[in-house]
């Protein structure tokens, strides 16, 4: 109980700072240090193929992924213009979904039965808690329309950061040069006609 307090206590601070640091690169690294403390409480569990997936793919993939939006973004690039202060108002929004998300996680939650209960045992043995085959019932089964809006929403976040990122170059400056309006001159000029 005083390890999973130590994490938890890890995993909250890490969040917050994250969340909080002045500086993109800071909250990368914020994360990291989530991702491993989430990966530990994982190894607390006895699900070592949950832990061992959370370092590899999200403190591997992930995290460079979003090193590389930073360096994309952030290179050479003029200071954004601040707009007004939006937070107020979607506050309260914010506040009532989080409400009817967790309303409707309860509800699913005391209505839904696995169809293979996870016992504990010794780690490795079939349909027990963290095991390969478990985890890929629970994740290709029960959890199947998450998984897939996940992955839908990594994909918007790509295409996101590609059409922000825009066809200007440092400093304003476009990539391409613009097309000419008006008629362009022959490749091979002709030869003047001589009689």
């Amino acid at each position: 109980m005083i390890v999973f307090a130590i994490l938890a206590l890890f995993l909250v601070a890490s969040a917050l700072f994250t969340v909080t640091a002045k500086k993109p690169v800071y909250s990368v690294v914020g994360l990291l240090v989530n991702f491993i403390a989430l990966a530990a409480t994982y190894l607390t569990l006895q699900a070592e193929f949950l832990a061992v997936i959370q370092i590899v793919v999200y403190s591997g993939a992930i995290l460079i992924l979003f090193v590389f939006v930073i360096a994309l973004l952030s290179s050479g690039t003029r200071a954004f213009s601040l707009g007004p202060d939006r937070m107020p108002r979607v506050a309260i929004p914010g506040i009532l979904f989080a409400a009817l998300a967790c309303g409707a996680i309860a509800v699913t939650a005391t209505r839904t039965s696995l169809a293979v209960q996870p016992t504990a045992g010794a780690t490795g043995d079939a349909n027990v808690f963290g095991s390969v085959a478990n985890f890929g019932a629970a994740l290709f089964t029960t959890n199947l329309l998450p998984f897939e809006v996940t992955a839908f929403i990594l994909m918007v976040a790509v295409i996101g950061v590609v059409l922000i990122a825009g066809d200007e170059g440092p400093a304003g400056v476009p990539r391409r040069k613009k097309r000419r309006s008006g008629p362009r001159e022959p490749i091979v000029k002709p030869e003047p006609l001589v009689r």
